[in-house]
């Protein structure tokens, strides 16, 4: 079995909600680096989904491209559900979410040794109402706000 092969069942347990096949490939030793926190082995990582499955009614997660060499692996996702829970901080919105997302897996002896999971944060607040829309009043206010302080602040500094 190839690294791409074990990646792909890996995401494909967790995509089915089920992380029976995932744990196989998770040992004490292995790490899961998300946005939010660090998981250290399998019963923490599994604990992690159990909470975004909770938290992502409908969850949802399609593959888009996997990509191999050598002990590291590359798949690009998205992910697509109803935010009812709290992700990241955020309590539940009932809003949609497609996020899309990059995790780098590294696989050695037919077993992950870690993963750094990489999604789209400012997309995932935009679409739960945390930031305003882009080009939005609001945000375009908010940029002109942020855009004048750094001037001022600048010109402070030279003095």
């Amino acid at each position: 079995m190839t690294n791409v092969d074990i990646v792909r069942r890996v995401v494909e347990s967790i995509a089915s909600q089920d992380l029976t096949i995932a744990r196989e490939y998770w040992t004490d030793a292995t790490v899961e680096r998300f946005p939010d926190r660090i998981c250290h082995g399998g019963d923490e990582i599994a604990a992690y989904f159990s909470d975004l499955y909770t938290a992502i009614a409908d969850f949802h997660v399609e593959f888009r491209t996997i990509a191999e060499s050598g002990a590291d692996v590359f798949v690009h996702w998205q992910l697509t559900g109803r935010h009812v829970g709290p992700v990241l901080g955020v309590a539940g919105t009932g809003r949609e979410l497609v996020l899309d997302g990059i995790d780098h897996f590294v696989v050695r002896d037919g077993l992950v040794g870690s993963n750094f999971v990489i999604f789209d944060q400012m997309q995932f607040a935009r679409q739960v109402g945390l930031l305003p829309r882009d080009a939005s009043i609001v945000d375009r206010a908010l940029k002109a706000a942020f855009n004048a302080g750094t001037a001022v602040r600048a010109k402070l500094r030279r003095r």
